[in-house]
C-alpha cells in the first residue's frame, strides 16, 4: 500500500463511518476468512469463491458491507475534487451518464451533479446494510427473498463510483501513488460479482479495459 494512501487509512478518512462486524460472529469470522485469503495473496478469482461448507448469502453480505467500506474509502481520497463545478453531472465520460431515482423524493430517474449522487448512493446503501430485514445479523435468521435483487442494485451502484472515479478522477489516484491500491480493490469487486452474477456483464462495459 502506498505511503499516501497509508496516511488515509490512519486518518480513517472515509467518505462515511465504516460499518464493522461484531467480534464472536459468523460475519465477523467469514469477514476474517475473506481478508486471510486478501492478505495471503491467494488469486482474486480464487479468493472471491465461496469456501466450502458456508451459505452463499452470508458470503454474499459479507462481501457487499466490505465493498461499500472499501469504495467510500477511495471516494472519500478524491471528494475534495469531486464538487458541483468540476461534476456538475454523474457520469462516466460522455459516454455514460448515471440518473439517480429512490422511493422518496427522485420518484423518476434524475440528472445531479456526482457529490449529490455519491452522497444520495452512500445514504440509501448505508439504510440498506443496516436494516435488519434485509441484512439480518443473527445466525439462523433467514435472509428475504428480495436479498439478492437489493444486493444486485446496491453493487451495481457501487460500481458507478468506480466509473466515476477512474474516468474523472484517476489523475488524482496517481498523485497520490494509489493506483495500485484501487486497481486491485476493482478487480476484487469485478472478480467477485462476476463469480455470482451480481451485475449484468452489459452493465460492466465502462471498465471493462481494467480487468482485462
Amino acid at each position: 500500500m502506498s505511503h499516501a494512501l497509508k496516511q488515509v487509512f490512519n486518518k480513517d478518512k472515509t467518505f462515511r463511518p465504516k460499518r464493522k462486524f461484531e467480534p464472536g460472529t459468523q460475519r465477523f469470522e467469514l469477514h476474517k476468512k475473506a481478508q486471510a485469503s486478501l492478505n495471503a495473496g491467494l488469486d482474486l478469482k480464487v479468493a472471491v469463491q465461496l469456501p466450502p461448507g458456508e451459505e452463499q448469502n452470508d458470503w454474499v453480505a459479507v462481501h457487499v458491507v466490505d465493498f461499500f467500506n472499501r469504495i467510500n474509502l477511495i471516494y472519500g481520497t478524491i471528494s475534495d475534487y469531486c464538487t458541483e463545478q468540476s461534476c456538475p453531472v454523474m457520469s462516466g465520460g460522455p459516454k455514460y451518464e448515471y440518473r439517480w431515482q429512490d422511493e422518496h423524493k427522485y420518484r423518476k430517474p434524475t440528472a445531479l451533479s456526482a457529490p449529490q449522487y455519491m452522497n444520495l448512493l452512500m445514504d440509501w446503501i448505508e439504510v440498506q446494510i443496516n436494516n435488519e430485514d434485509i441484512f439480518p445479523t443473527n445466525v439462523g435468521t433467514p435472509f428475504p427473498k428480495n436479498f439478492l435483487p437489493v444486493v444486485k442494485k446496491i453493487l451495481s451502484r457501487l460500481f458507478r463510483v468506480f466509473v466515476h472515479v477512474y474516468i474523472h478522477h484517476f489523475d488524482r489516484i496517481t498523485q497520490m501513488g494509489s493506483e495500485a491500491h484501487v486497481n486491485t480493490c476493482y478487480k476484487h469487486f469485478y472478480y467477485f460479482v462476476k463469480e455470482f452474477n451480481l451485475i449484468d456483464t452489459k452493465e460492466l462495459e465502462p471498465l471493462v479495459s481494467v480487468c482485462v
